[in-house]
């Protein structure tokens, strides 16, 4: 019965995190005291909560002030102080209707204030009334937004109790650490550094070179200490990150690592990877002085291991060589792991992290499936095109020329129609053999590549049995043919545009779609410049007198000047082929 409500609080989600809040009506947020605004918060807030006392009876008023630089949001309420993660408790009064309103949390009544508008504030004041049956000590909340990204959630502020009754422990005080209630794990305190990387630790970057202080870079290191390895690991992600030693370049029997993003609280804990399922926790933890931070979408994390631990199963020794792979993902607010979104990246051949220290990058993208796509971004963007459009518009321009006993554009289009289908085939199987069979994850791509292969065996078949040039059947084969390759075609770049965000290759979003929609449209613009062209030719011979000799000189000279300007718009065509296809190219060898 939770499922509706949890799909509304998404949606709900989905929908701040373009518009956001700036009328303070953040009802969504009752629970967690977090915003939609689809980062992480700041730690160390920069804003206090101050009270006029520190005891209450049933009915009594405190007095609760919030203040601090400039701010545009904010959110409060009072809970009970041993169980922060239960509801709101008592009631408030408001002091200035202008910047702050009252809004009712679960089934209590005026049991939050939030802000009214973006109008910036330095100070807010409010009267909090205790309720007849309020919990023995209450602490006060606070969520402030001080820019739509930049925002502190849950500020502990002071805690108040009913008299005669013994002080909770000590509250947190509004640094850092008091994210982190139940967790006392140290922070880190600024982005980790590549200096040492080849030079004391063992890297892996992705992209290769980039600095782990920036938001896109994904980085793992490790640094042998004495009998132990220090490692640190960071990468843009809200939900987690993880990496893990194999044997092979394959899921399954791994030792992993992970870094999750619990409600803005990050537990890293060890795992096993069973084949393609969710990995399985280990109920005791061999890590040591772990350390974590969440700052502007950037998830760091960082721990010590021995290099030998024979009292924990499933824990590989890091004196030997191991494929090492790095994914990303999602989480849920229970933890609950959701698959990566794209394919993890996977180092190119076993490393030992407690060898000589080195500085390598890793591919996200496996050999056979970049050589998958390559040769069919070669296949249907240059010999396919470039084929179509020397038989569409060159026969009368080459038909005089001729090339080992056949007319020169027939030779040209037939060489460049069978080097389509060689490079078709041979990638066609390179999947494959990668997969070691039919892929179950890869949505229509695999039944729409097999349509293509199907059309491009069959359509040189057909052409082998051509009619001759004056035979009855000559028109339907025409047709038969210009309509299986075109069928082939379009077959091919809806295959192309589907394959390109499959997670085996993922090429940048949104670039290889625009790139791929640019090729399309210069295609067809090259097509109906010739079309265009060809009509005028045609038009610019009929209005030449009726005078047979006249015709024919002038179709001479139309013919001259017609293959001219084909030959020209020809080779700026293929020049523009060749930078699309040098730019997938580039993309394919990046991932």
């Amino acid at each position: 019965m939770e499922l509706p409500g949890f799909a509304v609080w998404v949606f709900v989600c989905l929908y701040a995190s373009v518009v956001g809040y700036p009328n303070g009506k953040v009802r969504e947020a009752c629970t967690n005291m977090v915003p939609c605004h689809g980062s992480s918060p700041h730690l160390s807030p920069e804003h206090t909560i101050t009270v006029n006392g520190t005891e209450f009876k049933p009915g009594d008023n405190i007095e609760v002030h919030l203040s601090g630089p400039d701010f545009e949001g904010f959110f409060i309420q009072a809970r009970d102080a041993e169980r922060l993660d239960s509801p709101a408790v008592g009631s408030f009064v408001l002091a200035d209707r202008r910047h702050s309103q009252l809004l009712t949390c679960g089934w209590t009544k005026n049991s939050a204030v939030s802000h009214t508008s973006k109008v910036k504030k330095k100070d807010i004041k409010v009267y909090w009334v205790a309720p007849g049956d309020a919990p023995k000590h209450v602490q006060f909340l606070a969520t402030v937004v001080k820019k739509y990204r930049i925002f502190w959630v849950k500020i502990p502020g002071p805690i108040v109790s009913q008299p005669d009754v013994l002080s909770p422990t000590p509250p947190l005080s509004a640094t850092s650490e008091a994210m982190s209630t139940s967790h006392p794990v140290p922070y880190i305190s600024k982005p980790f550094s590549a200096s040492s990387c080849g030079i004391t630790k063992f890297c892996i970057r992705n992209p290769t070179n980039c600095d782990p202080g920036s938001a896109s870079c994904f980085f793992l290191s490790f640094q042998q200490e004495e009998s132990s390895v220090f490692i640190e690991m960071s990468g843009p992600s809200e939900g987690y990150l993880a990496f893990a030693f194999s044997h092979d370049q394959w899921m399954g029997g791994d030792d992993a690592y992970l870094c999750v993003n619990e409600d803005h609280r990050v537990h890293v804990s060890t795992a096993c990877l069973k084949e393609r399922s969710h990995p399985l926790l280990d109920s005791e933890n061999a890590l040591e002085d772990v350390a974590w931070r969440l700052a502007d979408g950037v998830l760091q994390c960082s721990f010590r291991r021995s290099i030998r631990l024979p009292a924990y199963e499933g824990r590989f020794n890091l004196d030997t060589g191991y494929y090492i792979f790095l994914a990303d993902g999602e989480a849920s607010e229970g933890g609950l792991l959701y698959k990566h979104r794209h394919q993890p990246l996977v180092t190119d051949g076993l490393y030992n992290v407690t060898g000589p220290p080195q500085d390598i990058g890793g591919s996200r993208a496996p050999r056979l499936i970049k050589a998958h796509g390559a040769l069919m971004f070669v296949a249907w963007i240059t010999t396919v095109s470039i084929g179509v459009i020397v038989a569409r518009f060159f026969k009368p321009v080459w038909s005089h020329s001729f090339l080992l006993g056949k007319e020169l554009w027939f030779q040209v289009h037939r060489m460049l129609m069978l080097t389509t289908v060689m490079l078709t085939s041979i990638s066609f199987v390179l999947p494959f053999v990668y997969r070691g069979g039919w892929s179950q994850q890869a949505g229509f791509h695999p039944y729409l590549g097999c349509a293509v292969m199907a059309l491009t065996i069959f359509q040189p078949l057909m052409a082998g049995f051509r009619p001759s040039r004056h035979a009855p059947r000559r028109q339907l084969f025409n047709w038969f043919h210009w309509s299986t390759g075109t069928t082939a075609r379009i077959l091919a770049v809806v295959t192309m545009f589907l394959g390109m965000d499959l997670p085996a290759l993922d090429l940048p979003d949104p670039w290889d779609t625009y790139a791929m929609i640019g090729f399309v449209a210069w295609h067809v613009g090259t097509d109906v410049l010739l079309e265009i062209h060809s009509y005028c030719l045609v038009r610019k011979a009929e209005v030449i007198e009726d005078d047979r000799v006249q015709i024919l000189q002038s179709l001479t000279s139309a013919e001259a000047e017609g293959g001219l300007f084909k030959q020209i718009v020809l080779t700026i065509y293929i020049c523009g082929n060749m930078v699309f296809l040098v730019a997938f190219l580039i993309a394919i060898n990046q991932v």
